[in-house]
């Protein structure tokens, strides 16, 4: 048999022992992303439709790159590739690009990169690379917990004084529930639990006064109708006013007259809610739903430490970007700079998350593969 030939069938086996539910679940999330696009650019291409069309199809192609490469190689880049993007922080740090008030962007030339963004996935692998090494009655043990929370408090400091509490917190909460799937004792994390509460007093000393606002106004929109609260109140109205079946689909009155910031971003799904309703926000859950099953079902087949905290990290760092952006934009959460998985437009986002699902295929094509120690 050719080189060509051996090569072909190569390829024609890794993409058949892909796992279709997943990837075909995605790009519906993310074709879903394109159409709400299209709305708020006034039923145009332009200007965000099309790009992230062509993200999106990018996208698909790095998730099935990524799952092709062996299970041993991820495993082994786990601590080099959480160190590049710690690095990368630093530089952010030092010289990052400045957007909008915050400075979380490094500007290579031909693209803008958002660290922060991909630290959720180095630190998921660099965490599970390191209990995939200790016997489970080793976990809880002082000498076992100091690596692994320098690991998860170093990029959460670091994304915090970009200012980026948000992606910050969410940091934090993605590699503390490793931990806790790792198997660490429960009595430590009610300790710190207690800890945060005693010291609530100085944290909100620590937090900007645009940090500060952003809280007051969760709990009372109106104390600022046209300043903090602005955002919560108009994706309320435009919530509110989709009804049961919505308006129509490129009928939504928030996005045609503007009256949403960021609504092709973070607020997206309010666009959603108003053109499709009750109903339609019903079958886009579903959707999310589905993606996030289909994940857990991966986690039972895995026979690794490694495979199986990495999988479940990553679908928890899903799970939380879902939560807490249908919370913000309905008004039960605070105001914070989390995009929609697939859906919101921005590009460094949705690499992101393809290269989460990527991982996660790899895994599956692979669930008996011997890593070592």
């Amino acid at each position: 048999m050719s080189f060509y030939a051996t090569r072909s069938n190569n390829i024609r086996e890794t993409i058949q022992s892909l796992n279709w539910t997943i990837i075909l679940l995605t790009i519906t999330l993310g074709l879903v992303g394109v159409a709400f696009q299209y709305s708020v650019g006034g039923e145009s291409f332009s200007p965000w439709a099309w790009r992230h069309l062509l993200r999106l199809g990018f996208a698909v192609v790095v998730m099935i790159l990524i799952a092709s490469i062996p299970l041993r190689t991820v495993f082994n880049s786990g601590y080099v590739l959480y160190s590049v993007l710690l690095v990368g922080l630093v530089g952010v740090e030092l010289f990052g690009s400045t957007e909008m008030g915050a400075q979380r962007w490094l500007d290579l030339g031909i693209v803008k990169l958002q660290p922060s963004e991909l630290m959720r996935i180095g630190s998921v692998l660099a965490l599970a690379k390191f209990y995939q090494s200790v016997y489970i009655e080793d976990v809880s043990k002082i000498r076992f917990l100091v690596l692994p929370i320098i690991l998860i408090v170093a990029p959460a400091v670091l994304v915090y004084r970009q200012p980026d509490l948000g992606t910050s917190i969410l940091l934090m909460v993605t590699g503390v529930s490793v931990l806790f799937l790792a198997g660490v004792n429960i009595r430590y994390f009610l300790a710190a639990t207690a800890l945060l509460l005693a010291s609530m007093p100085l944290v909100w000393g620590q937090l900007k006064e645009y940090q500060q606002n952003r809280i007051l106004t969760f709990f009372d929109p109106e104390r600022d109708p046209l300043g903090a609260g602005y955002h919560i109140i108009q994706s309320k109205i435009g919530i509110g006013s989709g009804g049961l079946s919505g308006k129509g689909f490129g009928d939504g009155t928030q996005s045609r007259l503007n009256f949403l910031p960021e609504k092709h971003t973070d607020f997206i799904f309010t666009i959603y809610a108003e053109e499709m309703g009750f109903f339609g926000t019903l079958v886009l859950v579903a959707l999310f739903a589905s993606l996030l099953i289909a994940i857990y079902l991966v986690t039972r087949e895995v026979k690794t430490q490694f495979s199986r905290l990495l999988v479940a990290g990553l679908a928890v760092s899903i799970f939380l970007y879902i939560f807490v952006n249908l919370a913000m934009v309905m008004g039960i959460a605070p105001v914070v700079g989390v995009p929609l998985p697939f859906v919101s437009y921005g590009g460094t986002s949705l690499l992101t998350f393809a290269i989460t699902i990527g991982l996660i295929l790899c895994v599956d094509r692979q669930p008996t593969a011997d890593i070592g120690k």
